[in-house]
C-alpha cells in the first residue's frame, strides 16, 4: 500500500537514498532541506530546520495540506561535531543535540497528534552503531544518538495500542557525504589531543570511504514502512561493525574499552 512519507534531511547522503528509493516504489514523498530547494525527481523537497519550533511545524503542515496524512516519519536529519569531551564548548554540544535529538523530539512531537487523529502512523530514527558503541573524539555525537535509543524504546512502550509505532535504524559506516561534513569543534584540532584526535579520526574517514553502499538502507527503510510490525532497532552495514555491538554485551566493560582502544590506536 502506497504511503504518505515524510524523510527530514534528504537532501544527500542516507537521506536522499531513503527518499528516492520510497518515491521509486510508488510511496508519496516529501524530503526535508534546510534551504529551499526544488523537488528531486518524484521526492517532493520542502524546507525545514529541525532546530526551529516554527519551521517543523509549518512544515508538518504544509504535508498535511498537500496530502491530508502523514503515515511515516523518518528522522534522519543529523550532523557530525568531532572533538575531544574537554574540547568541546557546551554551545557545541548543544549545536549537536539540538540537530541530532531535539530535532528528532520535535518532529516526533508534531506529527503524533496526528497520527493519534487517524489511529495510525510509524516513526522510523536513523540512529547509528554509535548510539550503542560510544566512539571517542566523537562522544557527543554518540551521546546525540544514545538518546534516541532511550527515546524510542520509552516511545514504543508509550504509544501501544494507539496504532502508532516506532523503530530505530543503525547505520555503521557508509560512503556518504558525512565524512566532508563532519564538523571539528574550535579547539579539537589546537588542544591537547589533536595528535591523537587525528590519528583516530583518520581511522574513522579511512572506515567511512570503504563504508557499505548506502542502497542497503534505503532497502531497509523501504521495508520497514510497509512491514506490518516492527521490532525496536535494526542494525545495517558492515558485519564486523554490527559484531561489535554483540561482543560490547558479552564481554567486560574494562576488556570492552581495551579493545575499542587498541582498534583506534588510542596510548
Amino acid at each position: 500500500m502506497s504511503k504518505i512519507v515524510l524523510v527530514t534531511g534528504a537532501s544527500s547522503g542516507l537521506g536522499q537514498a531513503i527518499a528516492e528509493r520510497l518515491a521509486a516504489q510508488g510511496h508519496t514523498v516529501f524530503g526535508t532541506t534546510r534551504l529551499p530547494r526544488g523537488d528531486v525527481g518524484k521526492v517532493r523537497m520542502i524546507a525545514l530546520d529541525v532546530t526551529d519550533d516554527f519551521s517543523v511545524t509549518r512544515a508538518i503542515n504544509e504535508v498535511i495540506a498537500a496530502a491530508g496524512r502523514i503515515d511515516v516519519l523518518i528522522n534522519n536529519a543529523g550532523v557530525g561535531i568531532c572533538g575531544a569531551v574537554e574540547d568541546t564548548g557546551l554551545d557545541e554540544v548543544r549545536r549537536q543535540m539540538e540537530t541530532n535529538f531535539f530535532g528528532s523530539v520535535r518532529t516526533i512531537h508534531a506529527v503524533i497528534p496526528h497520527m493519534r487523529a487517524q489511529g495510525a502512523g510509524r516513526i522510523i530514527n536513523v540512529s547509528s552503531l554509535a548510539g550503542l558503541v560510544s566512539l571517542p573524539f566523537q562522544a557527543y555525537y554518540s551521546a546525540s544518538k544514545f538518546a534516541l535509543e532511550a527515546l524510542n524504546e520509552a516511545l514504543r512502550m508509550e504509544l501501544s495500542g494507539t496504532g502508532i509505532d516506532s523503530t530505530n535504524i543503525n547505520p555503521g559506516d557508509f560512503r556518504t557525504g558525512f565524512t566532508a561534513a563532519r564538523v571539528f569543534t574550535r579547539q579539537a584540532l589546537s588542544g591537547r589531543n589533536a595528535t591523537q584526535l587525528t590519528t583516530t579520526v583518520g581511522m574513522y574517514e579511512r572506515d567511512e570511504n570503504k563504508g557499505a553502499d548506502p542502497a542497503l538502507v534505503a532497502t531497509l527503510a523501504a521495508r520497514l514502512v510497509v512491514q506490518r510490525r516492527v521490532s525496536v532497532r535494526y542494525s545495517v552495514g558492515r558485519f564486523d561493525q554490527r559484531l561489535m555491538v554483540l561482543v560490547k554485551r558479552a564481554i567486560p566493560a574494562w576488556v570492552f574499552g581495551r579493545m575499542m582502544r587498541a582498534v583506534y590506536a588510542i596510548e
